[in-house]
């Protein structure tokens, strides 16, 4: 079994997931399996556990339990896939928007500024597009938007503009390369600007918040009336996106209204706020620092 990270608030999570044992729920993001252990946990023997990952290696963690069905796939394509398994609707859908400790820790993923190797960030690697490949043909403007945008990277122009002067002259393929070329623009504290802009490239090439934004609206679509859906967040970007859909049925938190000006609420908030770790789990985890979890439940039609 691969090391992954431990689950994120574990407790908090089964909690608002309110499990029906005879229900049927879906884990979007397997991982190391730590969330669906405890679903699992939850599930009497009439209940079931849809599991979704794009990264292959996961599969080592799949326990053997006959409740459970692995889905190879980007929970972008969500509703698709249940589909597939002949699943209409759902009692709940769990979501843990995060790289996993696995995927940061593998130098070869290229996830990671720590290590030398590749620079790829593929959640998925049978998809064509890696880091490198971004850094290497996006036009100035596209990568000056891209780390501004996902990355918050305070001196975007700067960077941009030495980056598509590097590769003029030679070409970036390693996390090495790419950190030893980028080092006259990099201001401030080093290892946090690197986390920006290595954030900014793996949002990118994953289409990140492309994907949630799809997860979501599949979700509304899938999830039984009085269903629960429960997204944990690591960063501002995907936090709200989630706020905003659990309260308007949209990512931008547009208000909508019917012809009668009745305004439409997909969801009831189970947790007003997000709920965050507390300081005895991120001493266990300090990787759960930065964690959000919201969930809400679908309201009728």
């Amino acid at each position: 079994m691969i090391p992954y990270h431990l689950p994120v608030l574990p407790k908090e999570t089964i909690d608002v997931l309110d499990i029906n044992p005879s229900g049927v729920y879906v884990d979007v993001t397997f991982g190391g399996g730590g969330h669906s252990k405890l679903i699992l946990e939850k599930l009497g023997r009439d209940g079931r556990l849809i599991v979704m990952d794009q990264d292959l290696d996961v599969i080592q963690n799949i326990p053997d339990d006959n409740r459970i069905t692995f889905i190879h796939s980007n929970f972008r394509y969500l509703k698709r896939m249940l589909r597939v398994e002949n699943v209409v609707e759902v009692d709940g859908i769990l979501a843990d928007i995060g790289v996993s400790s696995h995927q940061f820790d593998s130098s070869h993923r290229g996830f990671s500024f720590r290590f030398e190797g590749d620079l790829d960030m593929r959640m998925n690697r049978e998809t064509a597009l890696a880091a490198a490949d971004i850094i290497m043909t996006y036009e100035q403007e596209s990568l000056i938007e891209m780390f501004s945008g996902l990355g918050e990277v305070r001196n975007a122009k700067t960077l941009a503009g030495l980056i598509v002067s590097i590769r003029r002259k030679s070409k970036i393929k390693t996390i090495e390369e790419f950190i030893y070329g980028i080092q006259p623009a990099i201001i401030g504290n080093k290892p946090k600007y690197l986390a920006q802009v290595f954030q900014a490239l793996r949002i990118e090439v994953n289409d990140e918040l492309g994907a949630l934004k799809e997860l979501l609206y599949d979700s509304y679509e899938v999830l039984k009336k009085d269903g629960v859906i429960a997204v944990i967040t690591f960063h501002s970007l995907e936090d709200r996106i989630v706020k905003n859909f659990f309260k308007t049925g949209n990512p931008e938190g547009r208000i909508d209204k019917d012809e009668y000006g009745k305004i439409f609420k997909p969801f009831t908030l189970i947790n007003k706020k997000p709920i965050e770790p507390g300081w005895e789990e991120i001493k266990v985890n300090n990787r759960a620092r930065s964690a959000k979890l919201r969930a809400a439940r679908k309201s009728g039609e």
